[in-house]
């Protein structure tokens, strides 16, 4: 495929209102304007936001104008999208701003903020936040209650007699009107978003007369076909450290490597095919998840790293347990770090007292990250993607 082929095809769900209207304009030379926008109700971007950047890359590449867009207005009003419950907690514009700055550093791993066709930044509270009323009441007029409630979340919490807040209700007008003020002609998201982005479709159409294009892209899942973000809480993130990103990609099953090797890298589809051909074969799937895992390290850090973070489970893990089976342990719950050891083996519960814990560094059957604890007046400062081993068998990596 050539690059326009590849950039309407793979790691593409939808396009409005089509793929071959957009190629059309694509391969007649015109340099689109288009954007993606993120909420930053949290810190830590996600594999699953890659996907995305990954495309954006693409557009940036091939010389059209990229947008990044920080939600700190549209994140006051809490995007409804994929919520099965009204959202407890709003943020105020300076806590978005401030998640938006900690967004763009995470994504520059992906696209590029500076040189040739940088990516833009912008920020849609300078408009939103500007809006008065009768520009709201003229944006609802082009919208039906029954448009709005029809979405799924809404169609299920009404089922379960749970509250709808008009706050998150008018979420899709706000969006929408993003395209409206930057006067785009595509806008990207996940497939989850598609109903807000077609809100905005409407919009451009009645209010700037003019076409909008619309790209979904696939949600990236886990093992058990569950999203994977920060409300999910099974975040795999772009800037986790190296060992701990290698671990938790070693830590899906067999049946999200295809997926991940076609959303997450520039792996041809071709070889792709193959590995999945060699796994139905009966191939040790583990061969192509470590791949998978390396790759990914590298993509976000170097090649350096991506053979440290191999070697390093190569010697912990594996051969000696399941990579399903390894336990995690919050950093969050201790309340010191550095913590001694003894401690930290009671805490873990790999120690049934202090004494247990005592007879087992004297035994020196305590590692920590590959090196042996041998003094019970050891204090252990610990980092995300550290293990500890006790025994032949059991494991934690902390998080």
């Amino acid at each position: 495929m050539d690059a326009i082929s590849n950039l309407l095809t793979r790691g593409v769900d939808k396009i409005y209102p089509s793929r071959d209207d957009l190629e059309k304009v694509l391969r007649s030379g015109k340099k689109l304007k288009l954007y993606q926008g993120f909420d930053p109700t949290g810190t830590k971007l996600h594999i699953g936001h890659a996907v995305g950047f990954r495309k954006l890359r693409q557009f940036q590449d091939l010389g059209h104008e990229v947008i990044f867009l920080i939600g700190d207005g549209t994140g006051q009003a809490g995007d409804p999208s994929g919520k099965t419950k009204f959202r407890e907690k709003f943020y105020t514009r300076e806590e978005l701003q401030q998640n938006g700055k900690d967004y763009v550093m995470q994504s520059s791993k992906i696209m590029r903020f500076t040189g040739e066709n940088p990516v833009r930044i912008l920020y849609n509270g300078d408009w939103l936040n500007k809006l008065g009323l009768v520009e709201i009441l003229n944006l609802a007029g082009h919208f039906s209650v029954q448009q709005l409630i029809e979405r799924d979340m809404f169609q299920e919490r009404m089922k379960r007699n749970e509250s709808i807040n008009l706050r998150e209700f008018l979420y899709p007008l706000l969006q929408g009107y993003d395209s409206v003020a930057l006067q785009v002609d595509l806008e990207l998201g996940g497939s989850d978003q598609t109903f807000n982005m077609l809100a905005g479709r409407t919009l451009v159409q009645a209010i700037l007369h003019k076409e909008k294009f619309v790209m979904t892209v696939p949600l990236l899942t886990d093992n058990k076909g569950t999203k994977i973000g920060k409300t999910e809480g099974n975040v795999i993130g772009i800037t986790d450290p190296p060992k701990e990103l290698y671990g938790k990609i070693m830590s899906l099953t067999d049946e999200a490597i295809v997926n991940c090797f076609i959303l997450l890298t520039d792996k041809s589809l071709t070889e792709i095919a193959n590995m999945k051909k060699s796994m139905d074969e009966g191939e040790n799937p583990m061969n192509f998840k470590k791949k998978l895992a390396f790759e990914l390290v590298k993509q976000y850090n170097d090649e350096t790293s991506a053979d440290q973070s191999q070697d390093y489970f190569e010697k912990t893990f594996q051969g000696r347990i399941l990579t399903s089976q390894i336990k995690e342990y919050s950093l969050l719950q201790l309340s010191t770090n550095p913590v001694g050891i003894i401690d930290l083996l009671v805490f873990t519960q790999f120690a049934s007292s202090k004494s247990d814990a005592k007879r087992l560094v004297e035994q020196k059957a305590v590692e920590i990250d590959q090196t042996v604890v041998d003094l019970i007046q050891t204090n252990v400062t610990l980092s995300p993607g550290m293990t500890l081993r006790v025994g032949k068998n059991r494991f934690l990596r902390f998080v």
